[in-house]
């Protein structure tokens, strides 16, 4: 039997499927991953990408951060790709019981997932942090600037940046899909960023899958382990 038939076989057994992604699943959209070898992180920038998307950066040299914001973290043209499409699919069938995503494109929504945990945030909401009214994203694109509500306040992207907490509401829902799952489907994440990283550590199943093109320090755990396209892996299983 191949990794994919065995994959197939788990998808078909299980009722509680949780699928639990990062920059991977959208890199296939073409959005730039942060991490990868010819990701973000690995060009050649004044201030490093990490500092630029701190919350004391945001707030020292918000003229800065936003111009790289929008050059960098607004891809409003990417479209879902078959990863996205395949996930909603499972759970239109009751098949999946929720997405945890580290991605803050929407991309999931877009392809019409319903219980999506999105841990870092989303770049479609964004608010005005003195009178609380919501901005979509397009605005904060098409803004100069800082990008000001009518009230005249700053508005902030609904994105966790570097030294920010997660939302607690959002990583405990989180917590409890993967704690309820009966197949964990890892895919298109290094597993380095925490504590989103730490997730996984709450599966209590027996079912572990992992869709990586390269090594985690989650593989060993893995009762399947498929080095391979995301998109191109799920894309081939039948609901």
């Amino acid at each position: 039997m191949t990794d994919l038939e065995s994959l197939q076989q788990l998808i078909d057994q299980s009722r509680r499927i949780v699928f639990f992604g990062g920059a991977g699943v959208s890199t296939e959209s073409g959005i730039p991953d942060f991490r990868s070898v010819d990701g973000l992180y690995r060009q050649q920038y004044d201030v490093p990408p990490e500092t630029i998307l701190s919350h004391t950066f945001y707030l020292r040299h918000p003229d800065e951060f936003f111009r790289f914001y929008r050059d960098k973290m607004l891809c409003l043209d990417a479209k879902p790709n078959a990863a996205h499409y395949k996930l909603a699919e499972l759970e239109q069938a009751g098949r999946l019981l929720a997405v945890v995503t580290q991605n803050i494109d929407g991309l999931h929504q877009q392809a019409g997932s319903k219980r999506v945990f999105e841990l870092h945030g989303s770049v479609h909401r964004n608010r005005c942090a003195s009178c609380g009214r919501v901005y979509d994203a397009s605005f904060v694109q098409k803004s100069a600037g800082i990008p000001l509500c009518a009230c005249g306040g700053r508005i902030k992207p609904d994105v966790v940046l570097y030294e920010e907490p997660l939302d607690a509401r959002v990583l405990q829902g989180a917590v409890e899909a993967i704690q309820q799952a009966d197949l964990l489907i890892v895919g298109g994440t290094s597993l380095a960023v925490y504590p989103a990283a730490g997730l996984a550590d709450y599966y209590q199943g027996k079912h572990l899958v992992l869709i990586n093109r390269s090594a985690t320090p989650l593989d060993r755990r893995a009762g399947l382990l498929l080095r391979d396209s995301i998109g191109r892996v799920l894309g081939t299983l039948r609901v």
